[in-house]
């Protein structure tokens, strides 16, 4: 076994690890409102969510395309690869792509379960693109990452990425503030204990479709990120035939998409219930109509924007819903101070995911022959360490909708004397 294909191995399983850590990390976006409503039990509420996310991440690949042409500048020509459009990079292109998107991997899967830890709903997506591009800008410098799509506005990173980010939380917003008014206005008059049992029935419905639309644009992530080192393995022979040999920059392989879309449903199962906790106990004080005017919002947005391939985060979007839901309410508690915490981590989760990626491209391309064993083993340590952490305080389904603590406004339940 010759060492590129040692190297594809490495990035195909840590590819698959971040669609797993996206999967749990994420559910909270699809399913926090109905558990903390009570419209679903936490352990079917991410059941419902993993088939949903497996079926949807075979409807569309708009998204995964996106990853593949719209991060690191690839030039064909002819259906062969002329090689990366940087002098400096003399050495091996195919070599050197490989370890971008290693490099880019790591970035993502590190960022994604240090916000898991402290149950922060930061976005998988941009920690996967902070990564890819620190990992691509150490590699080949800025003008190796595709920004603005040859000046096409809504291409590249800049349209694809960026602009979703800032704009997708504000229409969510605005949308679930809007629907919540006149879900309570309608409805005012109403026996409480009918709306509330009413709405639960709808949020079934509306965190379903919402599961079925994370499916469609988080696991084409992935599936774009592992075609993308594929590619790479293949690059220094274009005739090069077999299972891992792909040069088809507009095209996702069948077996690729069928490993992702278990990965990402698999994640789904195992319940982030830390993230979990903060969006449906720790940011609002959401009721049925609320979850069910967020729950619409955030999937009408995220099925829009995956149909245009926008890789926009549905943590955002989500997010953006549930506090659009607080403003809405007549009397709502939004904890602002909560909501600030997750800005902060939006803010710096681009950057931070980029300089992890750029110093994992560092060691793996800097170190000879042992860089990529390197990288692979700082990644499982880690990532070994931050899970042990999370033991130690842990949530789960039994404690995921305990009271919220106002004092320290932690994921981790007040201790009463029926818990301690």
């Amino acid at each position: 076994m010759n060492s590129e294909l040692v190297i594809l191995l490495l990035v195909i399983v840590t590819g698959l690890g971040f669609d797993f850590t996206n999967g749990f990390h994420d559910t909270g976006n699809a399913m926090a409102t109905s558990i903390a409503t009570g419209a679903l039990k936490p352990k079917t509420a991410v059941t419902i969510s993993a088939i949903l996310n497996l079926v949807g991440a075979f409807l569309s690949v708009a998204v995964a395309l996106t990853v593949t042409n719209s991060v690191v500048k690839i030039q064909q020509s002819s259906g062969a690869h002329k090689g990366l459009p940087i002098p400096s990079m003399t050495a091996n292109h195919g070599h050197a792509l490989l370890v971008i998107v290693f490099a880019g991997l790591i970035g993502g899967i590190i960022w994604n379960l240090l916000t898991w830890l402290l149950g922060l709903p930061s976005s998988s997506s941009h920690a996967l693109f902070g990564g890819l591009i620190g990992a691509t800008m150490a590699a080949l410098g800025g003008s190796g990452v595709v920004w603005n799509g040859h000046g096409k506005h809504l291409d590249g990173v800049v349209g694809k990425v960026i602009l979703p980010a800032l704009i997708s939380p504000l229409i969510a917003g605005i949308v679930a503030c809007v629907g919540t008014w006149l879900v309570y206005k309608i409805t005012e008059g109403v026996a409480a204990k009918f709306t509330e049992s009413g709405f639960r029935i709808g949020q079934i419905g509306t965190a379903s479709l919402l599961s079925l639309a994370h499916g469609t644009n988080d696991a084409q992530k992935t599936m774009g990120v592992i075609t993308l080192a594929l590619i790479g393995y293949s690059w220094d022979d274009k005739n090069a035939t077999g299972f891992f040999a792909w040069h088809n920059l507009h095209n996702i392989p069948v077996w690729v998409k069928v490993c992702c879309a278990v990965a990402i449903a698999s994640g789904t199962y195992i319940g982030g219930w830390r993230v979990i906790r903060t969006l449906g106990k720790g940011l609002v004080e959401i009721h049925s109509p609320q979850g069910m005017a967020a729950e619409a919002a955030t999937a009408t947005v995220v099925l829009v924007s995956t149909g245009m391939g926008f890789a926009l985060s549905t943590t955002h979007v989500a997010t953006g819903s549930i506090l659009g839901s607080g403003v809405g309410k007549p009397g709502g508690v939004v904890r602002w101070r909560v909501a600030g915490r997750m800005l902060a981590a939006w803010v710096i989760t681009l950057p931070s995911a980029a300089i992890v990626g750029a110093i994992m491209w560092v060691i793996g391309a800097k170190i000879p022959t042992v860089g990529p064993y390197v990288m692979f083993a700082i990644l499982l340590g880690l990532a070994g360490y931050m899970y042990y952490r999370a033991q130690q305080q842990k949530i789960d389904s039994s404690n995921v909708n305990a009271d919220w603590d106002e004092k320290t406004h932690s994921i981790t339940p007040p201790k009463t004397p029926a818990t301690v």
